[in-house]
């Protein structure tokens, strides 16, 4: 559950802007979390609480997006009785494989 998320993956994540050089297709990503069809792919962490990823909202893969996201964020989203999710089977995987 994402409310006490802890990962060891965290540790090896890069942080802010440290794949600034590597082709969007040629990132790691680290962490996936979702919602029904709302997911976002985790690549970089400031190592406290903003995420650089992917974000895929409502299943609207014409306007998904590189950005940031805080993970706070994520924690207060709720729909209804459902809340975001953290993948527990993720392997860290290229962009280009997702």
């Amino acid at each position: 559950m994402i409310s006490d998320y802890k990962d060891e993956r965290q540790g090896r994540i890069p942080r802010l802007y440290q794949t600034e050089s590597i082709p969007a297709e040629e990132k790691l990503i680290y962490h996936h979390f979702f919602i029904g069809d709302s997911h976002w792919y985790a690549a970089e962490f400031d190592g406290e609480d903003i995420f650089f990823g992917y974000a895929i909202l409502n299943g609207d893969l014409q306007n998904a997006e590189w950005g940031y996201f805080s993970l706070q964020e994520l924690k207060n989203v709720k729909f209804g009785p459902l809340r975001v999710e953290v993948d527990c089977s993720w392997e860290v995987k290229r962009f280009q494989e997702i």
